[in-house]
């Protein structure tokens, strides 16, 4: 018997086969292995759905998935911001309701110009976070508690807004544009080689400063091979995108949100004390950071960026009304942060899990719908996979927790 029989933790370090397969089995029951099981799952969601219906995957269908995802995904990123403190925000989908229901009115009735509506709209989110977060951190209520009142009050605040008409239909070139506009297909591929291209460099430079600090590197081998598999992603991406109507405006607009509050969480100090404060209240608050700062901050982010969603998903319907921000809108921005792999237990994640889990569940949703799935079988699905997601999270955890009392 050797020593790694006795400790299966070395034989990770072992050459060979048994070594590279131990070394899985670690990561993945403490949940290391990034995005890999996320990007898995689509491939396969996406085999299912285009077996049971050749339509799922053309780029008419496909476009207008990415479509929705703009709206959904630009709220669920505001969810993992909020998820990263270890805390959630049950409003989002009333708050994007409302924020879109102001920028109507004032555009519509008011007769405000199309940009101030919608400046005036992502205010109204974020004076919301303002006053939530006030509450959380000044009075100590559970954010639950704070935000449950604040998704029933933000609701009956919509029906306010809206008046008797319940309907106000968009014709503001500007505010209908954000979704509507389409760049030629040309420029699809230039972005898709630009990200590319600063992907690799950002992941050689974080590698070769690693490496000069004397921290441990991931094999060229591990490399080389995500910069390839993010590669093909973009490109095949580019290449449904130009063989519909081209790049979309709002694609652009949430990608770059997903890039800048990614850049924020892992290169801001503002991002670290985030991740601080949801891995540890109170170890963060004796390391002299200011927590209700943060929190109130992040709530603040979250409720822009809740109203940001709405105000696409205005832009994509032409329209607002009574079920603007309701319906589904709340579970989809959860289960998109949880899915992509943003722990409920705080202190882990990443932007990019608002786009890869919405890809997933609306994937779901927009398989379903072509297959004529009863919305009953659609919400007991989602409902599934939500839980199926939060299990993963909770063993990983309970992985981690193992490891480091081992």
């Amino acid at each position: 018997m050797t020593v790694s029989d006795l400790d299966p933790r070395l034989v990770a370090n072992e050459p060979g086969l048994a070594g590279a397969w131990a070394g899985f089995r670690r990561r993945m029951a403490q949940g290391e292995l990034g995005s890999l099981p996320v990007i898995v799952g689509i491939a396969v969601i996406w085999l299912i759905f285009w077996l049971a219906n050749d339509r799922f995957l053309t780029p008419v269908n496909l476009t207008n998935l990415l479509l929705q995802l703009a709206a959904i995904g630009t709220i669920a990123v505001g969810v993992v911001l909020v998820l990263l403190l270890g805390e959630i925000d049950l409003s989002v989908g009333a708050v994007s309701g409302l924020a879109a229901a102001v920028m109507a009115v004032l555009n519509v009735k008011q007769g405000w110009p199309g940009w101030l509506a919608i400046l005036a709209g992502l205010a109204t989110g974020a004076v919301i976070g303002t006053f939530q977060g006030f509450w959380v951190t000044r009075f100590r209520i559970p954010a639950f508690v704070v935000t449950l009142a604040g998704f029933l009050a933000w609701t009956g605040a919509l029906l306010v807004v809206l008046g008797e008409t319940g309907t106000v239909n968009i014709a503001d070139e500007i505010i209908t544009g954000l979704v509507n506009t389409f760049f030629i297909p040309l420029y699809a591929w230039l972005l898709a080689v630009v990200v590319i291209v600063a992907y690799a460099a950002e992941k050689l430079w974080e590698r070769r400063k690693r490496a000069a600090a004397g921290l441990p590197v991931p094999p060229m081998q591990v490399l080389v091979t995500r910069i390839v598999v993010i590669a093909v992603a973009l490109l095949a991406t580019a290449a449904v995108l130009a063989a519909d109507r081209g790049l979309p405006l709002s694609m652009v607009i949430f990608v770059g949100l997903v890039v800048l509050v990614d850049l924020l969480i892992r290169r801001t100090r503002f991002g670290r004390h985030v991740l601080a404060v949801g891995g540890n209240t109170e170890a963060a608050r004796r390391a002299g950071i200011q927590v209700d700062n943060v929190r109130l901050m992040v709530f603040v982010l979250a409720s822009t960026l809740a109203a940001a969603g709405g105000i696409l998903a205005a832009s994509r319907l032409f329209a607002v009304n009574q079920s603007s921000g309701a319906s589904d809108t709340l579970l989809l921005a959860i289960a998109a942060a949880v899915i992509g792999g943003t722990s409920l237990f705080g202190g882990r994640g990443s932007a990019y899990s608002a786009l890869l889990g919405g890809l997933v569940i609306l994937s779901i949703e927009n398989g379903m719908n072509l297959l004529g799935v009863e919305s009953s079988t659609k919400f007991m699905v989602q409902g599934g996979v939500l839980l199926l997601a939060a299990t993963v999270d909770a063993l990983s955890r309970r992985g981690r927790q193992a490891a480091g009392r081992a």
